[in-house]
């Protein structure tokens, strides 16, 4: 009777720690939480809500928002990404049509390579190689 194993299900759900918050949530809210106390203490009330803020706004962002079904912060990884290294390719050619006609008609294309042949295997080769084949490596032909 062949053995029965249990298949995991739903392994992209992340496990939650607080209620509906994750762990990963829980730790950018946490983050955000510090650097807002942090700020409260060192810098006087105006300034304090004027950082706090976007702060509050971008740690919610970061914590909750997701962007065709993956977290903000993979959406945003992947934006630096691409903007960094973006897929396409721009060629700048250096030479005008005009000037690149000339210098086809002036550079002769070189003749193309024959084709390349192998020498036909002798039967006799071949019985060798069908022995050794069929004996698994064990028979070795004298060279």
């Amino acid at each position: 009777m062949p053995e029965s194993f249990v298949v995991p299900q739903f392994i992209e759900a992340e496990d939650r720690i607080f209620g509906p918050i994750t762990a990963r949530q829980f730790i950018i809210l946490l983050v955000t939480g510090l650097l807002g106390f942090g700020f409260f203490k060192l810098l006087s009330f105006v300034p304090f809500l004027l950082v706090t803020i976007p702060l509050i706004i971008i740690g919610g962002t970061f914590a909750f928002a997701r962007i065709n079904g993956q977290a903000f912060h993979y959406f945003t990884l992947n934006l630096i990404q691409t903007f960094k290294r973006p897929r396409l390719r721009v060629w700048e050619k250096a030479y005008s049509d005009h000037e690149l006609r000339l210098l086809m008609r002036t550079q002769a294309a070189p003749p193309p390579p024959p084709p390349a042949r192998k020498a036909p295997v002798a039967s006799s080769r071949l019985n060798e190689l069908i022995l050794v084949v069929n004996t698994g490596g064990v028979y070795k032909p004298e060279e």
